[in-house]
Formats: C-alpha cells, structure tokens, sequence
C-alpha cells in the first residue's frame, strides 16, 4: 500500500509503481511518424495534411495527459507540451 506523500502522488500510480514514462499510445505513435514523414516530404499539400496531422496528434496525447495521466508527473508533462504547442503554434 503506498502512502499519500507529494512524491507518492506525483510519481507513483494508482498500483504503487513508480510512472514516468509508458509505451507510446496511439496519439504519440501518429505524432512520431507523421512528424518523421514531414522531415522527408518537405512541401506540398501532403506535408501541409502531416504537419496538421502531427500538431493534432500531440495536441490530444497532451490533453489526455493532462486529464487522465497516472500522476502528477504525467499530468504536468501533458500540460507543459500543451504549452509548447500553442506557444510554438502562434504566429
């Protein structure tokens, strides 16, 4: 049984294991191969589907974190990249 410490709650999950990375999920896993596609083709309509793609991708792995993440890590890093995208993204 874990205790209910700050660190137990930022780090640790609802079994009492230590979570700080995970396997990518699917939004993540269609982030990397679109943000990978956008690096080989660089112009054109389909890099403009890809970047859109990418950006939407991360933008949900980001919201899922910030919401439904496992601890406080999970759910500040979700909130930190939801950041970085609409920091990143005005223009």
């Amino acid at each position: 049984m874990t205790q209910n410490t700050l660190v137990d709650k930022t780090f640790r999950d609802n079994e009492g294991n230590i979570v700080i990375a995970q396997m990518p999920n699917l939004p993540l896993i269609v982030w990397i191969v679109t943000s990978l596609l956008t690096l080989i083709l660089t112009s054109g309509k389909i890099n403009t589907v890809l970047d859109v793609l990418a950006n939407g991708s991360l933008f949900t792995w980001a919201w899922l974190e910030l919401f439904q993440g496992v601890n406080y890590f999970r759910r500040a890093l979700g909130l930190a990249v939801f950041i970085g995208i609409i920091a990143f993204n005005i223009q």
